[in-house]
């Protein structure tokens, strides 16, 4: 399993020098990328459910992104995408077109079905800590603009 981080710790470092992401945000960007793969591995291990632990990872990823985001002050996508790339369920997505070229009806659906799944706890994870963290966000605007009183109740 430590292989594995430090395998995605590469891949997401790749990316991001394909991506142009720059000094710091570089590395912190790809370790992203490990902390995914770290709590991806670690609910497989613990569950043996890949929809549980890519939802587990996705969220982990997204609030590691939002809170390195604001400390370093630059865009969550900087973090999030480079973060992401080792998640992403390419194997599925090629052996579901193997499989439908193989004439393999039934696999090649069974394959995309949960290739799809996989890609929309992606999505759901993320989705889900930004619509957190935005809420929080105003919330702690509100607290403040009524601790200064600008604010009628």
């Amino acid at each position: 399993m430590f292989l594995q981080v430090i395998y995605a710790f590469i891949v997401s470092l790749g990316f991001g020098v394909l991506f142009n992401v720059r000094d710091k945000n570089l590395f912190f960007a790809a370790l992203g990328g490990a902390v995914g793969w770290f709590f991806y591995s670690l609910t497989m291990n613990l569950s043996n459910s890949s929809i549980l632990a890519m939802l587990i990872a996705s969220i982990s990823i997204s609030i590691y992104a939002e809170i390195f985001s604001r400390v370093l002050k630059n865009p969550v996508t900087l973090f999030l995408v480079c973060s992401l790339i080792p998640l992403v369920p390419g194997s599925g997505m090629y052996y579901t077109v193997f499989e439908a070229v193989e004439g393999n009806v039934f696999g090649s659906l069974n394959n995309g079905i949960e290739t799809l799944s996989l890609a929309g706890v992606i999505a759901v994870g993320i989705i889900l800590v930004s619509t957190l963290s935005r809420l929080m966000q105003k919330l702690k605007i509100r607290r403040n603009q009524r601790k200064l009183g600008n604010v009628e109740e």
